[in-house]
């Protein structure tokens, strides 16, 4: 690496940051740590929750498949209360804990969602998945 003479400024908030995110990163146990580590960060720089589990949610995710009332438990804690949700921010999320692509767009399109989705009618309709 090229050596410039611009001295580099660490901002005072960054350890604690990243021991933050070390400690969500434990908790979750994410099955691909860099994409989570993106999303995580990702949701820092626009104001929103990162995507963290609680431990009693701690389980695997890769073995799920299809829809568990638990799954949908994990989705709402990571809306955090939001009414509204931007359609790719929440596929997104969809894709983090290995649901179906199929059954995202088939909640979609029954609910005929648009770009912003009022999270708890998807929610309802999810729910009616199960």
């Amino acid at each position: 690496m090229a050596q410039t003479d611009k001295p580099t400024c660490i901002p005072p908030e960054l350890p604690k940051m990243l021991k933050e995110f070390a400690k969500a990163a434990i908790r979750a146990q994410p099955q691909d740590l860099i994409q989570w580590g993106a999303d995580y960060f990702e949701a820092l720089s626009r104001g929103e929750t990162p995507p963290v589990r609680e431990r009693s949610e701690r389980v695997t995710l890769c073995n799920w498949a299809e829809l568990t009332p638990e799954l949908l438990k994990i989705l709402h804690s990571q809306v955090a209360g939001r009414l509204i949700i931007r359609a790719e921010e929440l596929a997104q999320m969809w894709k983090v804990v290995n649901l179906p692509t199929d059954l995202f767009n088939s909640v979609m399109n029954v609910g005929r969602f648009t770009e912003e989705i009022e999270w708890l009618k998807f929610l309802a309709l999810a729910c009616s998945a199960l």
